[in-house]
Parts: structure tokens; C-alpha cells; sequence
């Protein structure tokens, strides 16, 4: 681990060095992947400088308490060796984990897809809900929300919705809420006042560039069409829908939440390639099954992942056993205990894995 530590800050020292020569501003992609680069490894650079001073700091403590006969000056090299061994301990720790092999996905935007699944009306309603609690995180974060495709129902449930959401390192947070959602409560469209159980399908995929995937013309089919609906912020009343469909795999993409035909098929092209680029890797991902496990939920889009207690005012994550009593904040987007519990967990057991 130190010898590659070692690497990483030559290699810092050699990005610096390159970022002062006058020929590199003016490349502005060689720029670009240099500052990210530099971006990537600031952290581990920083923590790492930060552990060879604490490290040198309890030789420099031991040497004192060898030479020092002043008891005042021994205590006080007592406190700093003590208090070097315990910052060691915790930044070796820190190191490992930011050694761990990052998702070359974790610094993308994300598509978010949410599906109503069992429960009818109110299954609609409760992902309609979903929406807004993700709406309100990305406002927390200071994330973009662009709505792609929704369809809702007069009640103000909706049946799918579909949003973009821009902003740093969103995939490497959202993508832990992939998974089936559950809530339980007694609908608004019960009449007997009885408990019911009701699921939400959300799906996490990473944004994908041209680059990313090809897409052949002639595996396409685009449709232009007026946008149809309930009314309300899905639509609109021009003829400015686009619907494509990708003849290889199936799949149809229908945009309508924007006035300008062309803002409605780049948005559908958009969500076009991340499904493409989704489904490369899943087949990654399952070609790779034992290092999925190793993974907290962020695999298998059927997996049961959260429940919503409304009777007892709970969440529960099962993927991590973790229940808090604050549905009414959580409902509102206060969802960060959540994701950074999702987070720890994942790297605990990739470290525990990498032991083995």
C-alpha cells in the first residue's frame, strides 16, 4: 500500500509540474484530464502527506522521551506521541478506503427512474412522493433536476417518472437508491381505515457521453407527436413530443416535459444512451457476481431495499439494518443519514473483502 502511496505522490508532483508548462493551457483537453487527475488524487495526497508527519512526529516524541530529563517536556511528548499513534490509526484506515478501486461511474449525473409497482392508486401516489423527497435532496446538495418523462394520474400520483439530476459525484451517492421501496400506511383511498402495503420501483443509472455509446442511425425510429396526458408540468400542448425506439433491444423512450421538439429528442437521446450504457454494465456486473456481493445494494434493481413506516413514523434500510424515527424528514429529502450509512457499510465490506 505505501509503495503505491509513494507513486501517487510522485505522480502529484509530476501533475503539477506539467500544469505550469505554457503549451498545456492551451490544450484545453490535455488541461481538463490533468485537473481532474489532480482533483482525484488531492485527497489521498493530502491524508497521506498528513500520515508521514504523524509518523515522523512519534519518532520525534520517542527520541525526546529518550534525551529529555525534564518531566514537564516528557509529558508534554507523552500527549503528542499519543495523541500521533491514534491520528496514524485513523488516517490508515482513511488510506485504505481511498485506495479502494473507485466506479468509474461516480463522478457522472445520473437518470433516476420511478416506477409504481404493487398497489395501484396508491402505489402512484407514494412514487409520486418519492419524487419530490428526491427533489428536495438535490435542492439540499445544490443538484440540477431536469424532468424527462412522467405520467401521471388525476389524483396527483404518478405511474412513472423519469428526471435527470446534474451535479458533482451524484451518481456515486443516488446510486444506492436503486431497489424496491415499500410503504405502509392506510391509503387516502381507503375507506376502512386498514393498513396497506404498497411498492415503488427506483432505478440509478449513470449518465452516458456520446463517447460512451455509439448509436447507429439506422437502429432508430423517431416519432413526433403532441403531448398527451392529465395535464399539469408533464405537459404540454404542442407538437413538440418525441418518442424514439431502439430497434435492437427493444427499448422506447417518449420525452414531452419541454416546449422545443429538439430539447425533447436530445433529452430522449440522453436517456436513450444511459440505457444502453446501463445495460453494458449489468452484463458486467454479472459476469462479475462475487464482486457484486461485496456491493450494499446497488446491483439487483429487485432487491427490497427501504421501508416506509407511516403508522409508526419509521424507515428501515434492510440492507444495512438501519431504522430512524424521522419519516416526516425523510419525506422531505433529509435522506443523508441514510446514504452515508449505505456508503460506510459498502466500504466495510469491500475492505473486508480485500482482506480475505
Amino acid at each position: 500500500m505505501f509503495d503505491r502511496l509513494e507513486d501517487l505522490l510522485i505522480r502529484m508532483e509530476e501533475i503539477l509540474s506539467e500544469l505550469q508548462e505554457p503549451d498545456v493551457a492551451s490544450d484545453q483537453n490535455r488541461f481538463r484530464k490533468l485537473m481532474k487527475e489532480q482533483n482525484d488524487l488531492s485527497p489521498i495526497v493530502e491524508a497521506y502527506k498528513e500520515y508521514k508527519a504523524c509518523k515522523q512526529t512519534i519518532e520525534d516524541s520517542l527520541q525526546m522521551l529518550e534525551e529529555e530529563s525534564d518531566e514537564e517536556m516528557r509529558e508534554l511528548a507523552k500527549e503528542e506521541l499519543n495523541a500521533s499513534k491514534a491520528r496514524v490509526e485513523e488516517l490508515e484506515r482513511e488510506l485504505k478506503i481511498l485506495l479502494l478501486p473507485k466506479d468509474p461511474n461516480d463522478d457522472k449525473n445520473v437518470i433516476v427512474e420511478i416506477r409504481a409497482g404493487a398497489g395501484g392508486d396508491e402505489a402512484a401516489l407514494f412514487a409520486a412522493e418519492i419524487y419530490r423527497m428526491y427533489l428536495h435532496y438535490a435542492e439540499s446538495r445544490r443538484w440540477k433536476v431536469e424532468l424527462v418523462e412522467c405520467e401521471e394520474i388525476g389524483i396527483g400520483g404518478m405511474k412513472n417518472v423519469t428526471f435527470m439530476i446534474n451535479g458533482s459525484d451524484a451518481y456515486s451517492v443516488m446510486k444506492y437508491e436503486s431497489g424496491v421501496h415499500r410503504v405502509q400506511r392506510v391509503p387516502e383511498t381507503e375507506s376502512g381505515g386498514r393498513i396497506h402495503t404498497s411498492t415503488i420501483t427506483v432505478a440509478v443509472i449513470p449518465e452516458a457521453e456520446e463517447v460512451d455509446v455509439q448509436i447507429d442511425e439506422k437502429d432508430i425510429r423517431i416519432d413526433v407527436m403532441r403531448a398527451s396526458g392529465n395535464g399539469g408540468q408533464c405537459v404540454n400542448t404542442t407538437d413538440s413530443a418525441v418518442r424514439l425506439t431502439h430497434y435492437p433491444t427493444g427499448i422506447v423512450i417518449y420525452s414531452q416535459t419541454e416546449k422545443s421538439q429538439l430539447q425533447n429528442k436530445d433529452k430522449a437521446f440522453a436517456l436513450l444512451r444511459a440505457k444502453l450504457y446501463d445495460l453494458e454494465c449489468q452484463k458486467q456486473h454479472d459476469a462479475e457476481a462475487e464482486a457484486r456481493k461485496s456491493q450494499i445494494g446497488t446491483g439487483d434493481r429487485s432487491e427490497k431495499i427501504r421501508t416506509y413506516n407511516f403508522p409508526q413514523g419509521r424507515v428501515t434500510d434492510h440492507r444495512i439494518g438501519l431504522t430512524l424515527y424521522k419519516l416526516d424528514k425523510i419525506m422531505n429529502g433529509d435522506i443523508q443519514e441514510i446514504i452515508d450509512a449505505c456508503i460506510a457499510a459498502d466500504q466495510s465490506a469491500k475492505l473486508a473483502n480485500m482482506s480475505e
